[in-house]
Order: C-alpha cells, then sequence, then structure tokens
C-alpha cells in the first residue's frame, strides 16, 4: 500500500517509520511530510491508499488538509497525543484513531483495517468492471462511458460531459444543457483514466475539465477556468504550466 506519513514532530515520524518498516511489511512509504502544505502536494503526486496524519500542526492542521482532500480514496489514520480528537477524526472518516507514543499491536491492526478496506474496494469493483469493459469496447467505442452508480450502470455521452468533480469516493459529472449531475460510484482518477486522450485535462486535484467547453482562462497564482455555462473552476498551481502547454496544441 502506497503510504504518505504527515506529523510536524521529526521523533514521531521516525518512530512511525521504523514500526512500519519493521511490523507492516505491506506498506510501501512514499512520502513522509512535516506540514500540511507538503502533505497536500504529496498526496496529488502519489494518490496514496493509507495516510497516517497528525493533528496538531503549524499552517494547516490534519482536518484542514482533510478538508482539502474532497476526492481523498484513500484510508486514514490519525495519529496525535491528544484524545479529545476522536469526534472530529470519525466526522472526517478516519478508519482509526491511534494515541502516541503509538503501541505496535494497535498499529498492525489499524494497518490491517486499511488493507482489507482496500481489498473490499478492489473486489466489489470487479462485477462492474467486465460489463463496462464490454460496453465500452463493443457498444459504445470512443462514444459513451458506462459508469456505476447507486442504481445500476450509468450511461453518459463523452460529448456532453462538461466537467467532473471529485466527491469523497465517487465523481459527480456536470453535463451540457442540464442541471442533471449524476453521480458514479467511480474516484475522479478512474475517470480521468476513462477520459483519456478524449480532450479532458485534470486542472486541480478535484476537477477534470473538457477542454472543448472551456471559454476563457483567467491568470491567477494557478488561475481559473470559466466554463462555456459560466462555471468557475480553479487551476492547482502544480498543474498550472502543463495547462497552459496543453492548451496551447489546442
Amino acid at each position: 500500500m502506497r503510504t504518505i506519513i504527515v506529523d510536524d514532530e521529526k521523533l514521531s515520524r521516525s518512530v512511525l517509520k521504523l514500526l512500519l518498516e519493521k511490523h507492516c511489511p505491506a506498506v510501501n512509504i512514499v512520502a513522509i511530510c512535516a506540514d500540511g502544505i507538503s502533505a497536500l502536494e504529496a498526496i496529488e503526486k502519489y494518490q496514496p491508499d493509507l495516510l497516517f496524519l497528525d493533528v496538531e500542526m503549524p499552517g494547516l492542521n490534519g482536518f484542514e488538509v482533510l478538508r482539502a482532500c474532497k476526492d481523498a480514496s484513500f484510508s486514514i489514520i490519525v495519529t496525535t497525543s491528544y484524545d479529545h480528537y476522536a469526534l472530529d477524526a470519525i466526522r472526517h472518516n478516519a478508519l482509526d484513531y491511534l494515541l502516541k507514543p503509538i503501541i505496535r499491536e494497535d498499529l498492525v491492526e489499524a494497518v490491517e483495517k486499511a488493507m482489507q478496506r482496500k481489498r473490499q474496494k478492489e473486489q466489489s469493483g470487479e462485477k462492474t468492471d467486465s460489463l463496462m469493459e464490454f460496453l465500452h469496447q463493443h457498444l459504445y467505442p470512443g462514444e459513451r462511458l458506462a459508469l456505476p452508480s447507486p442504481e445500476g450502470l450509468r450511461m453518459l455521452l463523452v460529448k456532453d460531459i462538461l466537467y467532473c468533480v471529485a466527491d469523497g469516493e465517487s465523481t459527480i459529472i456536470h453535463l451540457v444543457n442540464t442541471t442533471v449531475k449524476p453521480s458514479v460510484c467511480r474516484s475522479l482518477k478512474e475517470v480521468e483514466g476513462l477520459l483519456k486522450n478524449k480532450g479532458f485535462f485534470r486542472v486541480h486535484h478535484s476537477y477534470l475539465v473538457n477542454l472543448n467547453y472551456m471559454d476563457r482562462y483567467i491568470k491567477g497564482d494557478g488561475g481559473d477556468i470559466i466554463m462555456s455555462d459560466g462555471s468557475c473552476i480553479p487551476v492547482s498551481r502544480q498543474r498550472k504550466q502543463e495547462f497552459m502547454e496543453r492548451i496551447e496544441k489546442l
């Protein structure tokens, strides 16, 4: 499991890293961050399966980091020296809550929960994946998407997709000329993969836009895109250069 450790205390970061390396061989630590800003950058870059997150940090605290991750499909294990954050951790859908100093047995149990959740997600997708693959390859090649929804499968014309917005482990699809905004049971990253090379670009960790419906770009730190329906979509600072290079080729 791709794992990120976020803690402003150097000793806490080192101890957790050692415990994971020694007792949790399935964990692959891809980044260790000392503050919330670098955590957000690492999350966007590595798309982790598991996040160990301290609460009290300078700048952005742990819960502010989670509020910024609208498309969080990873498991969250809160690590803190204080027990009064438990309710907030639950409200932010944390998988587990570990008090420092972290006990080995509690850590191993929490990681096993994360592994089990990952397996369940993968297995739940298998039943619809084969049907969707058939539909994509044989019935709707390059024209439609067949995506799982809470009701079953949703068929969407690619040309009608204006932009997509992350909503936890689901994605909300904004369509052209309609107020209907279907929600599909796929992460924004998965939807992005299906729309690859179809005129779409991930301008932000929470937004995937159809560049054919871009009306104009407004300069800024990252900038903003005004879509044909008047929607204002932010461009992340990290993706701005790639975005500018892309639109130059349109």
